[in-house]
């Protein structure tokens, strides 16, 4: 093996990381910088301009079945949309690591406990289990939030649960229990530390699958409704279009599909960079 190849494989990786990494923080950047960066506003437009084709001059993107310019919607609904995407990670995160540490770290009835009732909602396909949590709730992004939460926060408990079990017995653990450290000393000190990698990696692969969720909730009806621009809603409006300007209507639909791949993209290369 020449000596060049691992120089190229750490380059690749580098590559593979960066990209997504630099997508991903343009994104969130865009997002912040809507107010500035586009053109309309997300609720103005005319009937006259309904449904302009991309390329039309000061609607690079066409326009949708109200006038309102898309690129400037894609770019205010990037707000609500990466909201539905982070927060419910941000809290699964927060709230799967808890249980996951409790579950690991206690005994075994609090083990069983915690993991049989986290199988009750694990049991259930993400999208019908959002869907039900939505549907008992009033719409908008809260709603949206809690119920992808929910979603989410079993598969994170069960991640670090697994990490936890693989570390519980180390001799490091088991030096600062001998030392007279408590449970909550050992998870924040010991455990914690350990974990956050882990649980870094799993749930930079969540965001696109919650953005995706949250955008099917929106387009079903049970998220931020019209006329607040988010992705999965305006995918719901251009809906009667489909056949009749199909690449107007596509344009919301790939911008959930680009994101969703940057942010999976972006989880794959961490979780190789961890594993390397």
């Amino acid at each position: 093996m020449t000596p060049t190849v691992p120089g190229s494989a750490l380059l690749r990786r580098q590559i593979g990381l960066a990209v997504p990494l630099a997508l991903a923080v343009l994104l969130v950047g865009l997002a912040l910088a809507a107010p500035l960066l586009a053109r309309y506003g997300p609720t103005t437009g005319t009937l006259q301009a309904r449904l302009l084709d991309p390329g039309s001059p000061g609607h690079p993107l066409g326009t949708d079945g109200q006038g309102r310019d898309l690129l400037s919607r894609l770019i205010w609904g990037a707000r609500p949309s990466l909201i539905g995407g982070f927060a419910p990670v941000a809290i699964a995160a927060v709230l799967g690591s808890a249980l996951g540490i409790t579950a690991g770290l206690g005994g075994r009835a609090t083990e069983q406990a915690l993991l049989r009732s986290l199988d009750v909602l694990y049991a259930f396909p993400g999208i019908l289990l959002a869907l039900a949590v939505a549907a008992m709730l009033s719409n908008g992004l809260g709603a949206v939030v809690l119920s992808l939460s929910v979603v989410l926060t079993p598969a994170v408990a069960r991640v670090v649960f697994t990490e936890v079990r693989r570390i519980r017995s180390a001799e490091y653990l088991e030096a600062a229990r001998v030392s007279g450290a408590g449970r909550v000393a050992v998870a924040v000190r010991q455990v914690v530390p350990v974990v956050a990698p882990v649980v870094l990696v799993y749930c930079s692969s969540l965001v696109g699958l919650s953005v995706v969720y949250a955008a099917g909730l929106s387009f079903l009806g049970l998220g931020v409704s019209p006329p607040t621009a988010e992705w999965g809603a305006m995918l719901d409006e251009l809906r009667p279009a489909l056949l009749t300007h199909p690449e107007v209507a596509a344009v919301p639909a790939l911008t959930i599909l680009a994101v969703s791949v940057v942010f999976n993209s972006l989880g794959e290369a961490l979780r190789k960079g961890m594993h390397r």
